[in-house]
């Protein structure tokens, strides 16, 4: 690019800040509900363009361009991963849906620890199975693997091995 060229861009390139600057501005806080966003995502934009116009790129029509550019800025925004504070999301009314009364979850632990115990008087063969499926977490796939079995047994011994330790767990 010639230095009569650099200047001739540079000139064309101010007036459309001073004509479309301001539009450009309520567009982007319509789209995205934040002023200092929007302004960035502008800004960003007549650099984008400024370096189209280095390259030698032309431009016919310089609104649609620079629209063109901006939107796919802020679709680009949209996709970010977006990060909040703890104390913004607190401000915002989120809950975490801990309960003010804990004895609930704490009954909940205790039931668990009770069915684990009860493991160890099942059978031995749905022994092994109950521990890598509720203790170890496995899947159905994992512990057809690790057993030789497939996972349709594996299946079968699981559900019969439930229903024995709820039968252990609920005496009738």
């Amino acid at each position: 690019m010639t230095p009569k060229q650099r200047i001739l861009s540079q000139a064309v390139l101010a007036s459309a800040y001073r004509d479309f600057e301001k539009g450009l501005n309520s567009h982007a806080f319509f789209k995205l509900s934040d002023h200092d966003i929007g302004e960035d995502l502008v800004q960003d934009t007549f650099m984008k363009t400024w370096k189209y116009l280095l390259k030698g790129g032309e431009i016919h029509k310089m609104k649609a361009f620079l629209y063109h550019i901006l939107n796919n800025l802020i679709v680009d925004q949209y996709r970010k991963h977006k990060t909040s504070s703890l104390d913004f999301l607190l401000e915002k009314g989120l809950d975490f849906g801990i309960p003010e009364d804990t004895s609930e979850t704490l009954f909940d632990v205790l039931d668990g620890k009770a069915a684990i115990l009860l493991i160890q008087h099942l059978p031995e063969a749905y022994q092994k199975v109950m521990r890598m499926r509720y203790i170890q977490h496995l899947s159905l796939e994992e512990m057809a693997l690790i057993t030789g079995k497939s996972r349709n047994s594996m299946s079968v011994q699981a559900h019969r091995g439930l229903e024995k330790l709820k039968v252990l767990y609920y005496p009738v």
